[in-house]
């Protein structure tokens, strides 16, 4: 790596057999920076898909910032389970309250994970706790949804947005826990592991070691299996349900980097879908695959007619219109 790539933060990654260029986003970068600098981290707001280090940054951020007095100047709560008003009075605002020692300039920490499931009621008594023990205590909330914590919260947070984890990312990791605990495996089982695990980095080491555990050799016929998933390339074979053949499709589709990022989005994109049931009506979206998805749940017609009916609706976005007419 040269110096000047090291000075702008960019770090060669290999990505499909080749070398691209990986930059780390300058607002994560920078916040970063001064927060270890400085000592003062701000309230954080830490959101993303499931399984790619929210939480674990926010820890690795805490011990760098107090060191020893980490365990008695952190307190973390699964805002899913813990998540009502009562916990914010009694167990937040009690730690907040508490005298600890800390190192010069720093502040106890909340982590409050699955923040996004929290109650409207005690995200509001979250809110005026924050206002009065802003000196002591810093919160961090990790989430899938931002938009699920509301606006005074989001307005007093600094908010990090984490990207999906690149398949290269999940390789290089898998690469180094089959080395350390002596994991025998092939090739085809990567490609398997990333594919199942759709960017979630701690999917696909739990399907690592459970593959390892349960078969004794990690295999991509056998990770299929654990996860209960047909194989993309055999998944016209019989046993396997409409919902796992489409839901593959759906995948597929997705990951597929040979696919044009365009057509990729035509396939799916999002439309608006009105659903009626019990008098009920109900607008929600989907996509050309989510369509016949939910046409398959409904029992609508047979799996080959709604397949059939995909396949051409597919091909019709990539073909001359003038091809369709009779």
């Amino acid at each position: 790596m040269s110096s000047s790539s090291a000075a702008k933060g960019k770090a060669p990654e290999r990505v499909n057999g080749t070398d691209t260029p990986y930059e780390l986003p300058w607002c994560v970068k920078c916040t970063r920076y001064v927060i270890v600098r400085d000592g003062n981290v701000p309230h954080l707001v830490l959101t993303g898909m499931p399984g790619i280090g929210k939480t674990t940054s926010i820890h690795c951020l805490a011990y760098q910032l107090l060191g020893d007095a980490y365990k008695e100047g952190v307190m973390e709560l699964n805002a899913s389970d813990e998540r009502g008003i009562d916990v914010v009075r009694n167990k937040i605002k009690a730690f907040a309250q508490r005298k600890v020692t800390l190192p010069p300039g720093r502040h106890k920490i909340v982590i409050l994970d699955e923040a996004d499931s929290m109650t409207a009621g005690a995200q509001q008594a979250l809110r005026r706790t924050m206002e009065i023990f802003s000196n002591t205590t810093r919160f961090c909330l990790a989430c899938n949804m931002s938009n699920k914590i509301i606006e005074p919260i989001q307005s007093r947070c600094a908010i990090l947005r984490y990207a999906k984890l690149r398949d290269g990312e999940i390789l290089k990791r898998l690469l180094e826990i089959c080395e350390l605990e002596k994991v025998e495996y092939n090739d085809d089982c990567l490609t398997a592991l990333i594919f199942t695990s759709e960017g979630d980095m701690r999917q696909a080491i739990n399907n690592l070691q459970s593959t390892w555990s349960g078969f004794g050799f990690v295999s991509g016929e056998n990770v299929f299996k654990l996860c209960d998933q047909p194989h993309p390339v055999v998944v016209q074979s019989i046993g396997h349900s409409a919902v796992d053949i489409i839901v593959t499709i759906f995948r597929v589709v997705k990951t597929f980097d040979e696919l044009p990022e365009y057509t990729k989005l035509e396939y799916i994109k999002v439309c608006r879908v009105r659903f009626m049931y019990e008098a009920c009506v109900t607008d929600f979206d989907v996509h050309e695959i989510g369509l016949t998805h939910m046409r398959i749940l409904e029992g609508v017609g047979t799996l080959l007619i709604q397949l059939g009916g995909l396949v051409a609706r597919l091909c019709k976005m990539n073909m001359k219109p003038e091809l369709f007419r009779f």
